[in-house]
């Protein structure tokens, strides 16, 4: 019998990805995602079910505990690239990140938090290089990915012996969200050649370590924020 796994996110270039590695090997999916023509697009490339769901509305959780109830493993691959000078950043930038980000996880989390546990799962999150380094007019993704890894290692102690936590915290990655800082070549190349490996992150590196953190095969690591940044955080 597969696995089920639920990947919030799911048109993302990391949320996809994982999608297309877990179901190659041999796991059943579903997706999340708000945009209906983009996941059904995906959700039949790949046979597998999906819900159309914002993680900004109240009630998403529901909707999509409509379609699945029991789980093995949950990515919330979610994101967003919030960059503004300080003097410019107000509180409702603040509150919409934090609710895409870390509130938005949390209501996932505890909505499949009873499956998880008894399934003895796993949940996988996803932060940023620039929570633990210092990148300027970060000061909105930063702290809310910041509290992301801060809920990481709690629930991870919460939640243990059951249901494992881990996060994956990548550099920036070739993505819709990405694409207007990359539309420029020059900042592009710049950017690549700001990493020790020299190339921006394709989709797939984050989603690899992702389907290795949320199947079995990782059976014994925990409340880890694991790096895919190309080196960024420790080398440059």
């Amino acid at each position: 019998m597969s696995e089920k796994y639920l990947i919030f996110g799911a048109t993302g270039s990391i949320g996809s990805s994982l999608a297309e590695q877990l179901k190659n090997s041999g796991n059943d999916i579903h997706l999340v995602a708000r945009n209906e023509t983009e996941v059904s697009s995906i959700a039949d490339k790949l046979d597998c079910t999906y819900t159309v769901a914002d993680v900004l509305e109240e009630g998403f959780i529901e909707k999509v505990k409509d379609n699945i109830t029991d789980i093995k493993g949950l990515a919330y691959c979610v994101g967003s690239i919030d960059l503004k000078p300080l003097r410019m950043v107000s509180e409702q930038d603040f509150n919409r990140c934090m609710k895409l980000n870390l509130y938005s996880a949390v209501e996932a989390i505890k909505g499949y938090q009873e499956s998880l546990k008894k399934n003895k799962g796993s949940i996988v999150l996803f932060s940023t290089v620039a929570a633990q380094r210092g990148f300027t007019n970060h000061a909105i993704i930063a702290s809310a990915k910041a509290a992301v890894e801060g809920l990481t290692v709690s629930l991870a102690a919460e939640f243990a012996p059951n249901i494992r936590v881990n996060c994956v915290a990548p550099s920036l990655t070739k993505s819709k969200i990405a694409e207007p800082m990359l539309k420029n070549v020059t900042i592009a190349e710049g950017i690549a050649k700001a990493h020790p490996l020299k190339r921006l992150g394709e989709g797939k590196d984050s989603a690899s370590l992702a389907k290795f953190l949320i199947t079995d095969d990782s059976s014994w690591i925990t409340g880890q924020i694991i790096a895919v940044d190309g080196g960024r955080s420790k080398l440059s």
